[in-house]
């Protein structure tokens, strides 16, 4: 609600001025992908809180394999993160954000659960590989906050000088954010194939260099 509000209405006025239209409108996917992506990220601490306490020995002593436990684990995580993404969306509304074509909003969904899908593959891998909770925020700091600020959440890519052009289109959360923004019935910087391609494969690979690491967890 906070940059909904802040930069919504803050620069809003400035957006228009310059013919892009409603920045609202402009703004509103990014702060829902925001609503998805750093819950879904942060979940991969519950499996440093679980081998600290000892759930996590209990959990693996279950007769299904290491990468059944993780997918189960990502999934949900995933699926509470969409949840929260649909509350956003919610207050997006509330707050004067206009969705263009409601045909479309499966799809909408659709890319919101595959940024989930990509917060959560992160932190598993993240949280498999550490064993500290000081040192896995710190890298969730680290990692997570750039991935946000070099998107296209907040700023249209056209005019940026071409090396931050370069990273917004190497950021695979930019992608997310491009289909959801287009599946909401708004403009797409590339198209909604190679926003789902993009998205997918790399999530995908995350998921299972998360599963890797996971399965080679020693308690």
């Amino acid at each position: 609600m906070l940059f909904l509000v802040s930069l919504g209405f803050g620069f809003g006025h400035l957006y228009q001025r310059a013919g892009a239209g409603n920045y609202l409108h402009y703004l509103a996917p990014g702060v829902i992908a925001m609503g998805i992506l750093f819950p879904s990220v942060f979940s991969g601490i519950e499996i440093i809180w679980d081998r600290q306490f000892g759930f996590l020995k209990e959990t693996l002593v279950a007769p299904v394999s290491r990468v059944q436990i993780v997918l189960g684990r990502t999934l949900g995580g995933a699926t509470t993160a969409l949840v929260q993404g649909v509350v956003v969306l919610m207050i997006c509304l509330v707050a004067g954000f206009r969705v263009g074509n409601f045909w479309l909003l499966p799809v909408a969904l659709g890319f919101m659960f595959l940024i989930a899908l990509l917060g959560n593959s992160i932190g598993t891998a993240i949280g498999s590989a550490l064993e500290d909770v000081q040192g896995f925020q710190l890298l969730m700091n680290f990692l997570v906050t750039p991935l946000f600020f070099f998107s296209n959440a907040l700023f249209p890519v056209d005019g940026l000088p071409a090396p931050m052009k370069l990273v917004v289109s190497l950021n695979p959360l930019s992608y997310g954010i491009d289909g959801l923004r287009g599946a909401l019935g708004h403009t797409f910087m590339f198209s909604q194939a190679i926003d789902f391609a993009v998205l997918g494969g790399i999530t995908a690979i995350l998921l299972g260099i998360g599963s890797l690491l996971f399965s080679r967890i020693q308690l």
